[in-house]
């Protein structure tokens, strides 16, 4: 839901988890459809630990066997084989390498309730052979620039990607998010984390919920700082997108996977 829901949440219950990169312009409800600006199709394992999930959410391979997303892409905690994850393509349309996996649990960040912890794990029946995204413990890498990833809407209000969209935005700090007002003014900021420019045009969008914001460390392998959570449209000026903080949920997500 992302983007929309806080008003729209960045999945796709009422939309999807995908990266929307929207031409810059005012973006109301009516506005027509705008080309793909600021982003690109990545490559074929570029990006191996991404995977679409079947109710329109995104997730990164936390362990082979265990996917990280967002707590509003799912509905509780229990046993649950109704979600399919698809894993090893770029295209969704392909065949030539993808994997598709269901799930058999979910765990829901304790203590969700609609603000804030937006974090949630599925287990899978088996084990998918792809790398892993590693997560941030600390708030080291809670700056600079990021990558967003994903498959969801390539604009607001628009339809989801066929191919995996990839896009570079800042971070933006906690006051100068909340200071934009409105939805922001209710970021919670130990647990929130927002990124995206001043002037709009690059963002994720419905369909890219629980989909990983990521850079490199300083050994030069990704790392996952944000989970795509929520937004005020898609890509409009002076809205970026929150993403989950990792790092605070670091300690929880570790316990949550070794209960699993």
């Amino acid at each position: 839901m992302k983007k929309l829901l806080k008003a729209l949440q960045r999945c796709a219950v009422l939309g999807a988890a995908a990266l929307a990169i929207v031409s810059l312009q005012p973006v109301n409800a009516s506005a027509a459809p705008a080309p793909v600006v600021g982003g690109t199709r990545a490559a074929q394992g570029e990006f191996p630990f991404m995977v679409r999930l079947s109710m329109g959410c995104g997730g990164a391979l936390y362990t082979q066997q265990i996917v990280l997303t967002a707590a509003h892409c799912v509905n509780g905690s229990g046993n649950n084989t109704s979600i399919t994850a698809t894993a090893g393509v770029v295209d969704l349309q392909s065949t030539s390498g993808r994997v598709q996996v269901r799930s058999t649990k979910v765990l829901q960040a304790p203590g969700y309730n609609g603000t804030g912890k937006d974090w949630a794990l599925i287990k899978l029946a088996q084990p998918i052979n792809l790398p892993t995204l590693k997560i941030a413990t600390t708030s080291q890498y809670n700056t600079g620039d990021f990558t967003i990833a994903g498959w969801g809407d390539t604009r607001e209000n628009g339809s989801g990607s066929r191919y995996l969209l990839k896009a570079t935005v800042p971070f933006v700090n906690d006051a100068t998010c909340k200071g934009y007002g409105g939805l922001y003014s209710g970021l919670v900021s130990s647990e929130e984390i927002c990124a995206g420019f001043e002037r709009g045009g690059v963002d994720t969008c419905q369909g890219d919920s629980g989909g990983p914001m990521f850079r490199k460390d300083n050994a030069g392998a990704w790392i996952q700082v944000g989970i795509v959570s929520w937004g005020d449209g898609c890509a409009r000026p002076k809205a970026p997108g929150v993403y989950t903080e990792v790092s605070t949920f670091a300690s929880a997500i570790a316990s949550a996977a070794a209960s699993l």
